[in-house]
């Protein structure tokens, strides 16, 4: 009996090694490419309480990722989340988005579908308007998210292509951050997958810029790229002070490799206004 049970021991150590040692080799492309691509000579301290992410542990459907990023203090003049990235290590295209707040956002909440490629970590990285850089992570199971296929409808997307709506979430106050939703019509094809009725590898096309103002101040800036899910929607808060317009603009790009952003092809840009009212 001791035998057995000092048996099973060793063989559930051995799988904790082991698992440690996959947990560390995850770290691999943060540590040794991503960190020093993105903020070379700076220090990020690695903390949930600036802000969090919300994903599932396992996800359903790996082109679909749905990711929530909370912050845990209110954007105010004195101090303020400017700018958080996100990340998926082992993405082919590591690089999700970058997004650029201000206190008129009220609260520095987003929320997003994305895509995971294989069994990686996804990163936040919140920089503070006075620099500082704070880090919070979550492990995500998915396969295949980048590859993924197009489907049958592409002809049916591209003459859908530009169109946005924004839906508010309740009623609006005066002066207290509200939470909208931004819906994009657009596949933003990664230029890894198949389409299904031709069976060839479509260029990547997506959305790259995204800006969201209220009464022509900056609510919501972001630079994406192809790990955004395809029909990108965004979760953001503004602050409504009066009624007003919420005005929504992208534009795509074109580029023959879903990696390499050396060339690329100018798209179009997109707008559309809304009337508000608190």
């Amino acid at each position: 009996m001791f035998k057995q049970i000092k048996g099973a021991l060793f063989f559930l150590t051995g799988l904790m090694t082991c698992s440690s040692v996959l947990a560390a080799e995850d770290e691999t492309i943060w540590q040794n490419v991503l960190k020093d691509q993105f903020f070379a000579g700076k220090t990020i301290a690695e903390s949930d309480q600036v802000i969090e992410i919300e994903a599932p542990y396992r996800a359903e459907d790996p082109a679909l990722v749905p990711l929530k990023i909370r912050s845990k203090l209110p954007q105010s003049e004195e101090r303020y989340i400017k700018r958080i990235v996100v990340l998926v290590d082992k993405n082919p295209f590591p690089f999700v988005g970058e997004f650029e707040l201000t206190p008129e956002s009220g609260k520095a909440d987003l929320a997003m579908r994305v895509r995971v490629n294989t069994y990686s970590f996804v990163r936040a990285i919140a920089e503070m308007n006075d620099g500082q850089l704070f880090m919070t992570k979550k492990f995500v199971k998915a396969s295949g998210g980048c590859s993924a296929p197009i489907g049958a409808d592409l002809d049916a997307a591209m003459k859908r292509l530009g169109k946005m709506k924004i839906k508010l979430a309740g009623d609006l106050k005066a002066g207290e951050p509200s939470e909208a939703q931004l819906f994009i019509s657009h596949p933003n094809i990664t230029g890894m997958q198949m389409d299904q009725v031709t069976r060839f590898i479509r260029k990547s096309h997506f959305v790259k810029q995204v800006r969201v103002s209220f009464d022509n101040k900056p609510v919501l800036t972001a630079k994406t790229d192809i790990a955004i899910s395809a029909d990108p929607n965004f979760r953001f808060y503004f602050i409504p002070e009066k009624a007003g317009l919420l005005k929504a603009e992208f534009s795509d790009t074109s580029c023959q490799s879903p990696t390499d952003r050396s060339v690329c092809t100018e798209g179009q840009t997109y707008t559309e206004a809304f009337q508000v009212s608190p």
